[in-house]
């Protein structure tokens, strides 16, 4: 398991407060892990903070998926 995906599932159980065993690539934030908007809102902070990373409004809407947000935190570092 790469490292990224490591840290993104860490940010996504500490917001969530959900058990990440089970999360992968495909797992989808909304549909899947039932994120609303405020949970996405975290979720985003979550992954600029732990990755010393900005990521804009427009940026976060298309971060839909646990591969969106690594791709897109990988293209930044």
């Amino acid at each position: 398991m790469s490292d990224t995906l490591q840290q993104v599932k860490e940010v996504i159980a500490d917001v969530l407060k959900i058990d990440v065993d089970n999360v992968t690539l495909e797992t989808r934030f909304i549909e899947d892990l039932k994120a609303d908007s405020m949970d996405q809102f975290f979720l985003i902070d979550g992954f600029c903070e732990k990755f010393d990373i900005n990521i804009s409004d427009d940026e976060a809407r298309s971060i839909q998926t646990v591969q969106d947000a690594i791709t897109y935190i990988e293209s930044k570092q």
